[in-house]
């Protein structure tokens, strides 16, 4: 459920993001990564990271985020790829595949050991985070973004018993 709400949320964020009026996503702002999209770039690189984490892979990011803001409409394309790898390789995990232990190198040094589960937990959680940085940068602008957190998203995708 927590991967499906990622990817409902992002499809959310992403839309209102290119329905802003031109130039509002990629202006510089007082914020962390400067920009809307440059934001949403860092959610997608720390994904891609722990993605290869999970794959037993290297990287070759050598910091959280990229250099240059890719164009918005490719980094959807790039953030909705990602949501889909993730929704199907959680689905394919059993209760034991949750807790298994993947070891990995953070990248400003360091090791680090997370289960699965946590994985899935971090990167769920990350995103909202950093997707509340977006919601507060498009009050800005000014626009208004609909809800896009969880107690939402079970009361329009999932019944009280499920």
């Amino acid at each position: 459920m927590l991967v499906r709400y990622k990817g409902r949320a992002n499809s959310l964020t992403f839309n209102n993001v290119m329905e802003l009026p031109e130039g509002e996503a990629l202006r510089q702002r007082s914020t962390r990564f400067g920009n809307m999209v440059h934001t949403l770039n860092h959610v997608y690189v720390v994904d891609d990271i722990f993605r290869h984490h999970l794959q037993g892979k290297k990287h070759s990011y050598t910091a959280r985020n990229t250099e240059q803001t890719p164009a918005v409409g490719d980094l959807w394309t790039a953030v909705q790829e990602m949501d889909r790898w993730y929704i199907g390789l959680v689905d394919t995990w059993s209760n034991e595949d949750l807790s298994e232990v993947v070891h990995f190198e953070f990248v400003g040094g360091g090791e680090g050991a997370m289960t699965r589960e946590k994985i899935v937990l971090h990167i769920v959680n990350h995103g909202t985070y950093h997707r509340g940085f977006v919601g507060d940068l498009m009050y800005q602008v000014p626009f208004t973004p609909p809800s896009n957190d969880l107690p939402v998203f079970i009361r329009d995708h999932y019944s009280c018993t499920q």
